[in-house]
């Protein structure tokens, strides 16, 4: 009896398309006619672990004791610039643009903002006018 079971060919399970079901396909009745794909750029602070806090409120300044901070002074100009340091840095004034070396992107830090640069970390800095920063030199590890 084992004999007359026999396993069924490819024939049998063969499907025959009409032209009805083409044009089907072609008009774009089917739940999945095109995928597209979509590219996320991640944030440049984090593709170059440079830590930004906007408006940081006066008790968070005093408690980085910030008024005894270095302070610099710039006007309209670009430089180009390397930390050899972490440096944390307070804008008291203006804006500057931080293009990354190697990057067509840039980030855009304005007054009251706390920012934190890696070191070994390599920009051009654009000011468009008067700056005015507060900066620190950090030791590994200090928060």
């Amino acid at each position: 009896m084992a004999g007359a079971i026999s396993a069924p060919t490819l024939g049998f399970f063969s499907v025959k398309k009409t032209s009805r079901d083409s044009r089907k396909l072609n008009n774009g009745n089917l739940p999945c006619h095109g995928i597209r794909a979509m590219r996320v750029e991640k944030p440049l602070e984090e593709l170059y672990n440079v830590r930004v806090e906007r408006q940081v409120s006066p008790e968070r300044l005093k408690e980085l004791d910030v008024s005894r901070w270095s302070m610099w002074k710039t006007g309209k100009c670009k430089l180009p610039w390397d930390w050899q340091v972490d440096q944390l840095v307070y804008i008291e004034e203006g804006e500057v643009r931080v293009v990354p070396e190697g990057s067509q992107r840039y980030m855009r830090f304005l007054a009251g903002d706390l920012v934190r640069y890696p070191k070994w970390f390599e920009a051009d800095l654009f000011f468009n006018g008067p700056y005015q920063e507060r900066y620190s030199f950090r030791a590994y590890g200090d928060d």
